[in-house]
């Protein structure tokens, strides 16, 4: 099956959606990091670091 839509566009670039249909809200890493390196996620309490390589990869860590 073809990666193209009917417009010739990527499928893959746009978002999925959960199993149930809803969805999937996609945020650009740019919007994300703001001109900084790595920022901080507080989830249930716990901080993760997210963190964007030299190679423009991410990585995140707890």
């Amino acid at each position: 099956m073809s990666q193209l839509n009917e417009h010739g566009m990527d499928r893959r670039n746009k978002p999925g959606t959960t199993a149930n249909g809803t969805p999937i809200t996609r945020i650009k890493s740019t919007d994300l990091f703001r001109q900084m390196r790595e920022l901080e996620i507080d989830h249930g309490g716990r901080i993760y670091k997210l963190r964007l390589t030299q190679l423009n990869k991410l990585i995140l860590t707890a």
